[in-house]
């Protein structure tokens, strides 16, 4: 695998190194060792997936808060997304910044949001499905927010989205 640092601290792109033969390829997605390499969270408490049936579904900005913040490992299996990590970490000098990447069930990127960084996703076609690898179990105490369109982020969407929970719609203004 291959680990591509961002803007953000900590968060990677990651591309698997396909050994291709006539029957297609076989790739490894997940290393324990490779990811302590790069000192990333190595533990796997779930992995859940989404379906996104519209284009235009939005889903985010969320991260979940201290004692039980989580690192996520984000691939898109069927369709397109464009991804993205918010730095909502205080102490980083990279705070209030994000990143976007691209992800495809064609280009097998995928995307390590560390703890105390926020993400979301928009399908950019019907049908996207979603992996996630989270470190963490879910505690809804602790679950955090922010909205998609805060000014505090002025994050660039490629296209304005259609469906959106009630809960991402309406987190309020980021703390400055």
């Amino acid at each position: 695998m291959r680990f591509i640092a961002t803007l953000l601290p900590g968060v990677y792109i990651i591309e698997p190194e396909p050994l291709e033969d006539d029957r297609g390829f076989f790739a490894r997605v997940w290393c324990q060792q490779e990811f302590e390499a790069h000192q990333l969270d190595t533990r796997l408490a779930q992995c859940s997936v989404s379906l996104n049936k519209r284009k235009g579904t939005l889903r985010g900005l969320h991260y979940q808060d201290e004692p039980y913040p989580e690192a996520k490992v984000v691939r898109c299996t069927t369709g397109t997304i464009y991804d993205v990590a918010v730095d909502v970490r205080r102490s980083s000098p990279t705070f209030k910044q994000w990143v976007a990447v691209e992800l495809t069930a064609m280009n097998h990127r995928m995307l390590y949001i560390p703890a105390g960084v926020a993400h979301g996703l928009l399908a950019l076609e019907d049908n996207t499905e979603v992996s996630y690898q989270i470190s963490e179990f879910y505690h809804p105490e602790c679950a955090r927010g922010v909205r998609w369109n805060d000014p505090a982020f002025n994050i660039e969407w490629p296209l304005k989205p259609v469906v959106i929970s009630p809960r991402d719609q309406h987190y309020p203004d980021f703390d400055r």
